[in-house]
């Protein structure tokens, strides 16, 4: 079977995903026209080779309806010529975008496609596409009601016996390894600058906080205690806060990816192979335990083992889902997120997949390691995992 690689990969820095935050005056399409046209850029691509590029985005309306792919890559200039469609698996939308064009490689059916994604999460909030909260309809039959994340990450913590200190510890974590790797620079070459309507440009992960502790997180309240809830869920201890919870975000990221044979009649290196894919249900109540299944099953089809992964990159959307998959897969935490995860870097939704492929593949390129694994939980239950290997 053809191989798919990865030719480049880029994203912008993030910007708080509120009125007032670095990006929030950028329209959507004008961030991911910027991490589009610097793939063109950075490779020297013809962008009328592209077959199809594929953009995960969650909240598709405001700025970001009728099909924000397609959109952006006109607005980057792209050729007529050039399709685009956008997809919606919730928080794992671009990782999905890139299963989905490397699967069209492998079969065939493309030469060359983009995947990436976007959110803006100060101009089109969070639910925004839906009306009323979350839409049961004749979902209600099987399900009397399904609680927010928050819950969700909630029932993992007491599920799994994390106390507060333990989620607040691995948050500081997360930011203490942003920051220290901004500070080294180790994000320069993943990260394009994106242009501000007001001139300059926005080049530094605006989420990431240098000075942030344990102890300073400790004093957060829970953001999701509910008297209601905490009677249906009386183990609920009440631990999730904004501290240890990933920001709102707002930020883009792509990947372009090829067949093997088509990068180098093009002359162009790749930098990581995708080896293997996965994409589970889970528990719509409980919602983010999806990635320990997927990953099992990812590993599964791959013939590899947690011990042959050299790096895990597993969505911190809530402190508990990272901390929760490590317990169950045994794996090493040092292997985890070694250069902190959206806690601090932020979680721009539909733009986060591509996001964490690019920070794990050139933390795979500067530490040597060989294979990668990524992993993310998604509303209503789901999860992709996605095993790499750098070339």
């Amino acid at each position: 079977m053809t191989n798919a690689v990865i030719v480049d990969i880029v994203r912008t820095a993030s910007g708080k995903g509120k009125p007032g935050g670095a990006l929030s005056e950028v329209h959507s399409a004008d961030l991911l026209a910027t991490v589009l046209g610097a793939l063109v850029e950075r490779t020297g691509i013809d962008p009328a080779l592209v077959d199809d590029v594929i953009a995960g985005c969650v909240s598709q309306t405001g700025d970001q309806a009728l099909n924000i792919a397609r959109t952006a890559l006109l607005v980057a200039g792209f050729p007529e010529s050039v399709p685009g469609t956008s997809l919606d698996r919730q928080c794992g939308s671009s990782q999905q975008a890139v299963h989905f064009a490397a699967q069209g490689v492998m079969a065939g059916a493309y030469d060359v496609a983009i995947a990436c994604g976007v959110e803006s999460m100060s101009r089109v909030p969070m639910g925004a596409s839906s009306t009323g909260g979350v839409p049961l309809g004749p979902l209600a039959k099987r399900y009397a009601s399904l609680p927010n994340q928050g819950i969700g990450a909630e029932l993992i913590a007491s599920r799994w016996k994390f106390s507060r200190e333990q989620l607040d510890e691995f948050s500081a974590r997360s930011h203490r390894l942003a920051s220290e790797h901004a500070a080294a620079g180790a994000f320069d070459n993943e990260i394009v600058p994106v242009a501000l309507p007001g001139g300059g440009q926005h080049t530094v992960d605006e989420t990431v906080r240098a000075d942030t502790t344990a102890e300073g997180l400790a004093g957060l309240r829970a953001a999701f205690e509910n008297a209601e809830l905490g009677e249906r869920y009386p183990e609920i201890a009440w631990s999730i806060t904004p501290g240890n919870s990933s920001p709102l975000t707002d930020g883009a990221s792509a990947a372009l990816i090829m067949s093997d044979e088509k990068a180098a009649a093009l002359g162009l290196k790749p930098r990581a192979r995708l080896h293997t894919f996965a994409v589970v249900g889970s528990d719509p109540e409980i919602m983010l335990t999806g990635p320990i299944p997927a990953t099992e099953k990812v590993l599964a089809r791959s013939g590899l083992t947690i011990e042959d992964i050299d790096a895990y990159e597993v969505n911190e959307a809530f402190a508990p889902v990272p901390l929760a998959w490590a317990a169950e897969m045994n794996a090493d935490p040092g292997r985890l997120n070694p250069r902190g995860g959206a806690i601090a870097l932020g979680h721009p939704l539909g733009g986060s997949g591509t996001r964490l492929m690019a920070t794990l593949i050139n933390h795979l390129e500067a530490s040597g390691g060989r294979y990668g694994l990524q992993t993310m939980c998604e509303g209503g239950g789901m999860a992709n995992a996605t095993i790499i290997e750098r070339i």
